[in-house]
């Protein structure tokens, strides 16, 4: 598990491809404190198991389906990452619960500067966009980060000095791709909402035959009630 607070700018120093998978070394010195082989380290948000310590950088293996997933299949040696070690346990909450499992990428769209901070524009696909909420939190490229307005196929960040002086974000152009992963605790409620809605249309089919009807509307309203019963 993550924060979403980049500890360090890596570099990639070599991707290394057999098929649709492969090994990426990366070059580091502050996450390597500490870190151990097995270990995870999340580069640009994505957590990937360290299987190699070398004195100035570390190597991971990365499967197909990380690649089909995030950005990462367009990076090459050279580019800089935003890396994170995976929290420990007496360690702070700085920004929110991150997995390091992407969800899928969204495209920078535009970055205009206001006083001392910067709007990024993200757009991203509808299976992104339906848990992003404003003032809610998302992680792109591993940097934790509050949603500030939201469109129908878009969403902003404000990004304030350090983030830009710590992270790449601010060094990415209109075009390019971002890895993003959605507030965990957004995709369980839509899980627990499924399930619920499934199971009131069980037991409306069980009881008068007729399914779902306009008081129900095909699922249970939210209460406080429902929330505690299915441990929310």
């Amino acid at each position: 598990m993550f924060t979403g607070i980049v500890e360090e700018l890596g570099r990639i120093q070599r991707i290394a491809l057999k098929g649709s998978s492969g090994k990426i070394s990366i070059g580091a010195k502050k996450v390597l404190e500490g870190t151990r082989i097995g270990d995870s380290i999340a580069v640009n948000g994505i957590c990937l198991t360290v299987v190699s310590i070398q004195p100035d950088g570390f190597t991971a293996d990365v499967m197909a389906e990380t690649f089909r997933r995030s950005s990462l299949g367009q990076k090459r040696a050279g580019d800089l990452v935003n890396l994170e070690r995976a929290m420990a346990a007496m360690g702070r909450f700085g920004g929110h619960i991150v997995s390091g499992h992407i969800d899928g990428t969204g495209v920078i769209r535009s970055c205009q500067k206001e006083e001392n901070a910067v709007w990024v524009t993200v757009e991203a696909k509808p299976e992104i966009m339906r848990l992003i909420v404003e003032k809610g939190s998302v992680c792109i490229d591993g940097i934790s980060l509050t949603v500030a307005a939201v469109g129908k196929e878009w969403f902003q960040v404000s990004v304030i000095p350090h983030t830009g002086e710590e992270t790449t974000l601010l060094g990415r152009k209109p075009g390019e791709l971002v890895n993003l992963e959605n507030d965990i605790v957004g995709k369980y409620v839509e899980k627990l909402m499924g399930l619920a809605r499934t199971g009131e249309r069980e037991r409306m089919k069980g009881t008068d035959g007729k399914g779902e009807t306009e008081e129900t509307g095909g699922g249970r309203r939210i209460t406080m009630e429902m929330l505690k019963e299915y441990g929310i």
